[in-house]
C-alpha cells in the first residue's frame, strides 16, 4: 500500500497519498476531518482503474502549517499547483463541503485542469439560508476565541449531532485527527467561508460534466444548496442518497462510491497518457 509523501508546492509542502494507476481523480480535502475521503478513494468501485490523489491541505495532518485566515481562491490555485507538481495535466476532481467550494473555484479559474467535477454538498452561497449560515460561522469563530479550540470543537459537533464514535468506527483515529487539526478549522477555514461566493458568472466558466451528490437527510440548508447548484449548472447530474446526511462520504460510502464511479465511467478522459508518473 502506498504511503503519504511530502510534495513541495509553491512556498509550502503538502502531505499527499498518491495511489493506483489510470485516469487521475483528485480528492479535495474538506474541513476538519482530514481523511474523510480516504474510504471513498479506496473503495473498489472508485479505485479500480483510477489513480487516486488525496492530499492534506495546509494545517492538516503532516502538511505544513496554515498561517492566518484562509482563502478559497488561494486554495484552488494551490490545488492546481499540486496537480502540476504531480505531473497531472487534467483530472477528475471531487470535493465535499469546504472542499467542494475549492473544487468549484478550481473548475472556474482553471477549467483546462478539470475533466469532471463531483460536488458533495458545497457550502451555502446565494441561497435563502446563506446569511444564517454565515451568522453561525461567526458565532463559532467567536466561541472559539472566547472558550478555546477544544470547547469550540465540542460545540460544533454537538450542533451537528455528530458523535465522535461514529466517525471512529468508519475511520479509525478520526476524532483524534479532528482534535489535532481543529485550530486550522476554526482559524483558517471558517474565516474563508465568510468570503465564500459562487455566482452565475463563475458557473458560466464551468463547461465540464458535473455531478452533485446530496444527502436525503442533510436538512433544508443543503436542500437549498442542491437547488442552487442545479440552477447555476443545469447540465449537472443529480444524485440524492436517501437517509444520508452531510457526512455521507463516511456514513454512506458504498452508495456514494457507486454514484461517483458511474459518473466517471460516463465521462472518461480522452485516450492517451493521462499524466506523467508521480514524483
Amino acid at each position: 500500500m502506498a504511503r503519504p509523501q511530502r510534495v513541495a508546492v509553491g512556498d509550502t509542502e503538502l502531505d499527499v497519498l498518491d495511489q493506483g494507476s489510470g485516469e487521475p481523480v483528485v480528492f479535495v480535502q474538506t474541513a476538519l476531518t482530514a481523511d474523510e475521503f480516504r474510504p471513498l478513494a479506496e473503495h473498489p468501485a472508485v479505485a479500480d482503474g483510477h489513480r487516486t490523489v488525496l492530499y492534506h491541505r495546509r494545517g492538516y495532518g503532516d502538511s505544513a502549517p496554515a498561517a492566518g485566515p484562509g482563502s478559497i481562491p488561494d486554495e484552488a490555485a494551490e490545488c492546481a499547483d499540486l496537480m502540476a507538481a504531480l505531473g497531472i495535466a487534467r483530472a477528475h476532481v471531487l470535493g465535499g463541503s469546504y472542499g467542494a467550494a475549492i473544487a468549484l473555484r478550481l473548475a472556474a479559474d482553471t477549467p483546462e485542469r478539470v475533466r469532471t467535477l463531483t460536488l458533495l454538498e458545497p457550502p451555502p452561497s446565494g441561497t435563502p439560508g446563506a446569511a444564517g449560515f454565515r451568522d453561525t460561522v461567526r458565532r463559532l469563530i467567536r466561541y472559539r476565541r472566547e472558550h478555546g479550540v477544544g470547547a469550540a470543537l465540542d460545540e460544533f459537533l454537538s450542533a451537528l449531532r455528530w458523535e465522535r464514535a461514529t466517525f471512529d468506527r468508519v475511520l479509525p483515529g478520526a476524532s483524534a485527527g479532528m482534535e489535532r487539526d481543529a485550530a486550522t478549522f476554526f482559524d483558517h477555514d471558517l474565516p474563508a467561508l465568510l468570503d465564500w461566493e459562487f455566482d452565475a458568472a463563475d458557473a458560466r466558466r464551468i463547461g465540464c460534466p458535473v455531478l452533485h451528490v446530496g444527502g436525503g437527510s442533510s436538512g433544508p440548508l443543503f436542500a437549498e444548496v442542491r437547488e442552487r447548484v442545479l440552477d447555476l449548472l443545469p447540465h449537472a447530474d443529480d444524485v440524492v442518497i436517501p437517509g444520508a446526511d452531510h457526512a455521507m462520504a463516511l456514513t454512506a460510502t458504498d452508495r456514494v462510491a457507486a454514484a461517483v464511479a458511474a459518473f466517471l465511467r460516463r465521462h472518461p478522459l480522452p485516450a492517451g497518457p493521462f499524466a506523467a508518473p508521480p514524483g
